[in-house]
């Protein structure tokens, strides 16, 4: 099967390696290169037979990536942190590139391939520190806030990197071909902007009226891929392009949509692309070069560390911030690999220096969780009081939080909450780890937190030991349950209302002791189900006693507290018979031109009139001597029976 066989494996053995990663706490994309190593010519075991043809698959993954990259590319991203993040960072890659040029000199490299070297180690790793940040719960402190700003501009940087550095292979010519790429990579610029930013998102508007979610995958597929081959066409780098496209596309109303969509095919290819990094690192390389890869590994770690810390400190950010850049960006990037992986397509650097680059970068990788998480030992040391920084919050009271509503969620569900809640005059707040929709929250005046709800330091934050409620509105299933979990070991006694995705999970949720649960899909039924019988002109009580049992006889036997959901829901089924319900008297109606006290509505019917609306005016409580006329929106109460009598006006019988 050739080249097919060849992905089954990869794909198998990349499933199997990064399930061991995920038990090890380790980023995926380190099983992904392991599994290339074990399947890559250097293994001298089973390997793949279509090396090159990985390959070429794994430069889509490339394009992807950066495609992904422009999509969720915003500078409202880099608004909390702009300083550091736009002039620190040009700042800091010239700086490593540097020193990196002074530590290829010393590993006797010429000229053209130290730079190579400094542009490489320059890069950090975007994916490794955030699990690693997930992982530690430092997730919305100001120092997760530098460093992802830090990485966002050092991801941006790749592009240029990777026009300008392969045309330093003829220094004669140099010159005169980097001012032709910049001319070119302007002119397209200028055209995708004008062009771009009213084509694409008019083709997507089409595509997306069109109802087909395979035909609008394949429409972001194809702009993101098609827009690369053109740049390649015209001499730019293919990826470049890609960037671009997902750049302008994320302006466009369908940006999220394209993101979340595309996002699986990207992660399919980036394996390929891993495992493709992977295949071309050679444990023997590393085993007959071990000093020099630890050496190179020491001296990256120690002095990009140090740059980046400084960086934090010049820019005035004191405490545990620089200790925490410094730990936290050490290391080499997986975009390193991109720009090695161009280095070795235009022959500016060789093997020897990929595979120096490539095991190091791995090296320091797989360091980032253990380093990362001495920062506050460290930091402790010098402050022994310390133990976490302050979490970003706003609009929080002055007088604190106590008997309040945590909302885990800022999304349309939890939005919504805080609104009614807000106009309730109800004390609340908001946990999100999305910083575009903290700062939804803030333009809207909701108290809001930046942070993972799942994690001890950003509980305390939202004073979960005082609330009386928690609301969970995330669908995740696992990070619910953490969030619960860990909200319980604080605040036993708190009401607890989740949303659930899947029937299955409710066993968990009960577990957790969750005392409701809302089931979007059950939601919608029950409110498909009240249209349905309200066509069939049932009474309103009648609709409501219906979709009333349906609650009971699907959540009920759920809850923790089911018996006590059970009663409340007889309780509501018992005051719906003596419901309010308002009646139109239709011309034909026998009440028309009669007082209440001629045709003697109570001892008739058993139903009491409590208003009247007659031409946009309410009459409260009419008296006996109120005459009804045609077109009057009449309100009484009583039981259905009654109220059945009222509308025929057929007197009880006793």
């Amino acid at each position: 099967m050739g080249i097919t066989t060849d992905i089954i494996i990869i794909v198998l053995a990349a499933f199997f390696c990064g399930l061991i990663m995920q038990r090890l706490q380790q980023p995926l994309i380190l099983g992904y290169i392991i599994a290339g190593i074990i399947l890559g010519p250097h293994s001298g075991g089973f390997t793949i037979s279509q090396t090159h043809d990985i390959e070429l698959l794994a430069e889509i993954g490339v394009a992807l990536l950066l495609f992904a990259l422009g999509l969720e590319f915003s500078l409202k991203d880099l608004k909390p942190v702009k300083f550091i993040a736009l002039i620190g960072t040009p700042i800091q890659i010239v700086l490593t590139i540097v020193f990196g040029y002074g530590l290829g000199m010393m590993f006797n490299l010429d000229w053209n391939s130290s730079l190579w070297l400094g542009a490489m180690i320059s890069l950090s790793s975007t994916m490794v520190l955030l699990k690693t940040l997930m992982n530690q719960g430092w997730l919305g402190t100001l120092s997760s806030k530098v460093m992802i700003g830090m990485l966002i501009v050092q991801d941006l940087a790749v592009v240029p990197m990777m026009i300008i550095l392969p045309q330093l292979n003829d220094p004669a010519s140099g010159l005169s071909s980097l001012g032709s790429a910049a001319i070119t990579a302007m002119l397209f610029l200028a055209a995708m902007l004008v062009l771009g930013t009213k084509l694409l998102p008019a083709v997507l508007r089409h595509i997306a009226r069109l109802g087909s979610r395979e035909l609008f995958l394949l429409a972001i597929t194809a702009i993101g891929l098609g827009v690369g081959y053109a740049t390649h066409l015209v001499g730019l780098s293919f990826a470049f392009g890609a960037f671009v496209a997902g750049m302008v596309l994320s302006e466009s109303d369908y940006g999220h949509q394209a993101l979340s969509d595309i996002i699986p095919l990207r992660d399919l290819f980036s394996l390929l692309f891993f495992a493709s990094v992977g295949m071309l690192l050679d444990p023997t390389f590393l085993v007959e070069n071990w000093r020099q890869v630890a050496l190179l590994v020491l001296l990256v770690s120690i002095g990009k560390g140090l740059i980046f810390g400084t960086l934090a400190i010049i820019f005035r950010y004191g405490n545990v911030v620089p200790l925490a850049v410094g730990l936290g960006l050490f290391q080499i990037g997986e975009f390193s690999f991109v720009l090695a992986r161009v280095g070795v397509a235009t022959e500016s650097i060789d093997t020897d220096l990929y595979n120096l680059v490539l095991t190091a970068a791995v090296t320091t990788m797989i360091m980032t969780p253990l380093i990362s998480s001495q920062t506050s030992r460290l930091y402790a040391l010098k402050k022994k009081w310390f133990r976490h920084e302050p979490l970003e919050s706003v609009n929080i009271p002055e007088e604190g939080l106590h008997d309040h509503v945590v909302i885990a969620g800022s999304g349309r569900v939890g939005f919504r909450i805080a609104e009614v809640l807000k106009r309730l005059d109800v004390s609340f707040v908001l946990v999100e780890l999305d910083q575009q929709r903290v700062e939804q929250a803030k333009e809207a005046g909701f108290p809001v937190v930046y942070g993972d709800g799942s994690h001890r330091i950003v509980l305390d934050v939202l004073s979960v030991q005082t609330a009386s409620l928690l609301v969970v509105t995330i669908p995740s299933i696992v990070t619910a349950q953490a969030i619960i979990k860990q909200a319980r070991k604080i605040n036993q006694q708190m009401r607890v209302v989740a949303r659930i995705s899947e029937p299955e999970f409710f066993e968990v949720f009960k577990e957790l002791r969750v005392n409701d649960l809302v089931y979007p899909e059950f939601e919608a039924g029950l409110e498909m189900t009240r249209q349905v019988l309200f066509h069939l002109h049932l009474t309103p009580s009648e609709i409501q006693r219906q979709t009333e049992t349906m609650r009971q006889e699907f959540l009920a036997p759920q809850l923790a507290d089911g018996e006590h959901f059970r009663t409340l829901g007889q309780l509501c089924a018992a005051d719906l018979q003596f419901d309010l319900e308002w009646i139109r008297l239709e011309p034909d109606n026998t009440l028309i031109d009669r007082s209440i006290g001629e045709a003697a509505i109570r001892r008739s019917t058993g139903a009491s009139v409590v208003g009247v609306m007659r031409d946009k005016e309410l009459t409260p409580n009419p008296g006996p001597e109120f005459t009804f006329q045609k077109n009057d929106m009449v309100a009484i109460i009583g039981s259905e029976t009654a109220r059945q009598a009222f509308r025929l006006f057929q007197p009880i019988v006793a």
